[in-house]
């Protein structure tokens, strides 16, 4: 009975790995022989695009930016974190802030210290025009209505003293009659004496108004004015001082906020409101952002396809995640140097000594696919350069490429 069931077992055995070398075989078939893998092609698709017309390749998802990585400019530790995975942002949108109160602390000390030499500025610039004043008023001497006003004073006083004299004539003559005391004589003498001491102080006025400006004068005014000026230099240099600190503490400070360089997404959020961001660290970077209003497909075209490549070749891509769906596109760019293979596809069969060049696929407008995900892409080579402005052929084009996508990406891998 044991004996029995062995060999029913190795005959099972047996047959099933018959059975498998026959569909492999047929398989094989099927690969290597293009007009095979044509029929299938054109039976599988209602077009006329058949599977030596399609360049199939892998390909991944990148936003039109690639990925940009975005850090602190100086070590510190975050304070409050703004945004988080998945946000859209703006260009110079604040991301997250580091601890700064001390850079703050030091920009109003600095610019206390701006408004101190501004107001000594106001001041030494009050005190120039105050001396050149002076100095022209030494320069021109009085002025015509203080001569003036001088000379009728002097005359005035040589008038006063005239009487004054008269005055004293008379009351001697008085005296010696006998008429006026003695005392009234000397008052009348005193009077003549401070009429001419008022007299003479008049006179030395209106000579020294009259006159004109000593070189001790000029000189002294001409000082003051030159003090002044030194001043306003010491005190715009001083501002310009204060200002250099201003701007360079402003920097500093302007470093701790972490600004976002694009108008995009937020892919990464890598560190969180209390750690510490440090230059030295082998991932400095906090952000990882992404303008993905535009999505392109970096594509490795095998060696052997590359000579029918052309920029604006219609295409489309496809992934296991989104079934059957096509997302349509367009050649954009195309590589100059041949390199190795950037995506592996993981099958058994897939050839990894082949050299690859780096084709870019612009997928079309409001498409939506995660960046990163890798996707089968499908290039229509059977026509050629397509007019960029041409949705509609674009779309026509991308139809009638083969349906057969399991068929023509397993043929590319082998």
């Amino acid at each position: 009975m044991k004996r029995r069931i062995i060999y029913t077992t190795i005959a099972i055995i047996v047959v099933a790995a018959v059975a498998a070398l026959l569909l492999r075989a047929t398989d094989t078939k099927s690969i290597e022989d293009p007009s095979s893998n044509a029929q299938a092609a054109k039976a599988a698709s209602s077009g006329s695009v058949t599977a030596k017309d399609v360049i199939a390749a892998p390909g991944r998802v990148e936003p039109v930016s690639e990925e940009i990585e975005v850090g602190a400019e100086i070590s510190g530790k975050i304070k409050e974190v703004f945004v988080e995975e998945g946000d859209k942002v703006v260009r110079q949108q604040i991301l997250a802030v580091l601890e700064n109160s001390d850079y703050q602390a030091q920009l109003s000390f600095v610019q206390s210290q701006q408004g101190a030499a501004e107001a000594q500025l106001a001041s030494a610039e009050a005190r120039l025009e105050q001396a050149r004043a002076e100095l022209r008023r030494t320069l021109n001497g009085a002025r015509g209505e203080e001569r003036r006003e001088a000379r009728a004073a002097v005359e005035q006083a040589d008038a006063t003293i005239r009487n004054a004299q008269l005055e004293l004539d008379r009351r001697r003559a008085l005296h010696r009659e006998g008429v006026i005391s003695t005392e009234e004589l000397n008052r009348a003498e005193r009077d003549l004496r401070v009429n001419l001491a008022r007299g003479k102080e008049l006179r030395e006025r209106f000579a020294f108004i009259n006159a004109d400006a000593r070189e001790e004068d000029v000189a002294r005014s001409e000082a003051s004015v030159g003090l002044a000026q030194a001043q306003i230099s010491e005190a715009r240099a001083r501002i310009g001082e204060v200002k250099a600190q201003i701007r360079e503490t402003q920097a500093r400070l302007d470093k701790t906020f972490i600004r976002s360089p694009i108008t995009g997404i937020v892919l990464r959020k890598r560190l969180k409101a209390g750690e510490s961001v440090s230059l030295e660290s082998p991932e400095p970077s906090v952000f990882t952002l992404a303008d993905t209003s535009v999505l392109r497909v970096r594509v490795d075209v095998d060696e052997t396809d590359v000579g029918k490549l052309q920029i604006g070749q219609a295409a489309y891509v496809t992934a296991d995640a989104y079934g059957d769906k096509r997302f349509a596109g367009r050649v954009v760019s195309i590589g100059q140097v041949l390199g190795k293979k950037n995506i592996r596809t993981e099958e058994p069969t897939e050839r990894v000594d082949t050299k690859i060049l780096e084709t870019l696929v612009e997928l079309d407008a409001n498409q939506r696919l995660p960046p990163g995900l890798r996707v089968d892409t499908f290039i229509n080579v059977s026509h050629s350069t397509l007019d960029r402005n041409s949705d509609e052929t674009s779309h026509v084009s991308s139809r009638s490429l083969p349906k057969n996508r399991q068929q023509i990406m397993r043929r590319t891998r082998s």
